[in-house]
């Protein structure tokens, strides 16, 4: 008599979250303020606000933009917010940084939106191979979210993983 085959771990109840689901999907791009600076060393106030003026912000629409300065020059405070004031109105996401750094605020954002109520008293594995690189900072995010609510945490893939917190 054949016995059936039982895939023990679909029958665990082990949830598993793969934070590559928690990447952007939007189009990100870079807003480099050396472009606008005069020999893209010096920002002149009224140059600067001139050329903020005349550009095009409609290109930005429902983008995440990363902010930046590519150049070796000092760039004054307030530049960043009058950026920010011309970017918000198109853009989805505004932050201050390289596109790592950008991708990386979208993942936590997106972490943050999770209900942690939905995890309460369950298995969870975060799944630790994929084919996109995730920053470190998601998987500490996700644990300190989960922590109080899950019966344990576990990273790896469900017939494979690694401990990370269990209910006592």
């Amino acid at each position: 008599m054949k016995q059936a085959i039982m895939n023990k771990v679909t029958e665990s109840g082990i949830i598993t979250i793969n934070l590559e689901e928690y990447l952007p999907k939007e189009e990100m791009e870079i807003f480099d303020i050396k472009e606008f600076l005069f020999m893209s060393l010096v920002l002149k106030e009224k140059d600067f606000r001139t050329s903020l003026q005349q550009t095009d912000w409609q290109q930005y629409e429902n983008k995440n933009i990363a902010v930046t300065c590519s150049a070796d020059a000092i760039i004054p405070l307030w530049a960043y917010m009058l950026v920010a004031s011309y970017l918000q109105p198109f853009a989805n996401e505004i932050v201050f940084g390289n596109k790592d750094e950008l991708e990386k605020a979208l993942v936590l954002k997106s972490i943050a939106t999770i209900n942690a109520n939905d995890f309460s008293d369950k298995r969870v594995v975060i799944k630790g191979c994929g084919n996109a690189e995730i920053h470190e900072s998601a998987y500490l995010e996700i644990t300190k979210k989960l922590r109080p609510v899950v019966k344990s945490i576990m990273y790896g893939e469900p017939c494979s993983t690694v401990p990370i917190y269990k209910k006592k």
